[in-house]
């Protein structure tokens, strides 16, 4: 393994690359069939390089194991926004998560419903080297910056295919006093996403809307999270509790051990972990949602973002087809986060978005050693 322990040392590995290179930071997120040649990790550029508490940024490079800069945060009483998921449960990986991986595959847990949005919408600028071993640099420490092309937005998703991560910039947000929320027992899939898409339109800032179909006792749960200060908590779960009071038994849940277990349980996919069975993550529209799984034979689903993403876990090697079908149909996206097939690991992309895709590469990495067939290709 290619661990550089600069970024100097990286850019030299780069352009000296005659054969692929798999790129990862911490190996907890193993997406997609590995390639032939060389695996080249980051987890050797490490440490936070700056850290402003009282202008909400943080500098890592990307090699930083996440644990490392929530405690860096957690100190000052940051955190950051955009609750990123561990993958190691799921996926049976061991390691440790870095901030570049997370950056590098745009992962986002249960907050990505509300204003905070996803990683790209924390992330400030990006360092990284590109095919031709060149690094390059874009954005700064600051939201307003808005010079030249926006490859933040670019690399943060990319998967390591366009060009490798040395060092991350991000906007962080205070932590909150209190969580709290409301649980609904017993609810259909399409009744939850109905309550769900209720609760996301009201103004009581939702952060949180998620609904698993078989709870802790095999029943159906429904969850609707809200954070901020005690009074502020109390007020909105007391009014989201009369807005939905027509759905059925709706149960305050305070601030406490078991409603944070919880919700953390929905960032990792809790449910499907030590499982067997092949699982697949959807972005499709909220109300598509059900009438998607309800087609797939042998599913069960963990609903988040209020419908809009469901994690599908489905027998080994099977439906694969309808899934991409049924998806399609919605013009949605599914990706095979868990297991073997013989479909893509990333959902196609349409004629024109694939030249498109394809120029980037062309651009960025045109000798093709960043993980190639990574996206796009049968996994």
């Amino acid at each position: 393994m290619l661990t550089p322990q600069s970024e100097a040392e990286l850019s030299e590995i780069v352009t000296g690359a005659k054969a692929p290179l798999r790129i990862i930071g911490g190996g907890t997120r193993p997406i997609g069939t590995p390639q032939a040649g060389d695996t080249l990790s980051t987890a050797g550029l490490s440490g936070v390089t700056l850290y402003e508490p009282g202008a909400l940024t943080l500098v890592a490079q990307a090699g930083t194991p996440v644990e490392e800069v929530e405690a860096a945060l957690a100190k000052e009483g940051q955190r950051l926004a955009f609750e990123p998921m561990d993958h190691r449960g799921l996926l049976g990986t061991s390691g440790t998560p870095t901030i570049g991986g997370v950056v590098a595959g745009n992962i986002s847990g249960p907050r990505r419903v509300s204003s905070v949005g996803a990683c790209r919408d924390s992330l400030l600028g990006v360092r990284f080297v590109d095919g031709m071993g060149r690094i390059l640099k874009n954005g700064g420490r600051v939201m307003k910056n808005v010079t030249g092309y926006d490859l933040n937005k670019l690399m943060c998703g990319s998967w390591g295919t366009l060009g490798v991560l040395s060092e991350v910039a991000l906007k962080v947000l205070p932590q909150t006093h209190c969580t709290g929320g409301l649980v609904i027992e017993g609810l259909s899939d399409d009744e939850a996403v109905k309550v769900l898409s209720r609760a996301l339109a009201t103004p009581f800032e939702v952060t949180g809307a998620a609904h698993f179909q078989k709870g802790p006792d095999g029943t159906p749960v429904t969850m609707i999270r809200v954070e901020g200060s005690d009074a502020s908590v109390r007020y909105r779960t007391g009014e989201l509790e009369r807005l939905l009071s027509d759905t059925g038994t709706v149960r305050i849940e305070p601030d406490a051990g078991r409603n944070s277990a919880d919700w953390q349980a929905v960032r990792d996919v809790a449910p499907f972990h030590g499982t067997q069975g092949d699982v697949w993550k959807l972005s499709v529209k909220p109300s598509d949602a059900p009438g998607i799984v309800a087609r797939i034979d042998g599913g069960e689903a963990l609903y988040d973002w209020g419908g809009g993403l469901v994690w599908l876990q489905v027998p080994q090697g099977r439906q694969a087809e309808a899934i991409r079908a049924a998806v399609d149909e919605k013009g949605g996206h599914a990706t095979l986060v868990r297991g073997r097939n013989a479909v893509a690991t990333f959902h196609p992309p349409k004629p024109g978005v694939e030249a498109i895709e394809a120029g980037l590469r062309q651009r960025f990495d045109p000798k093709g050693v960043f993980n190639p067939g990574l996206m796009g290709r049968v996994a």
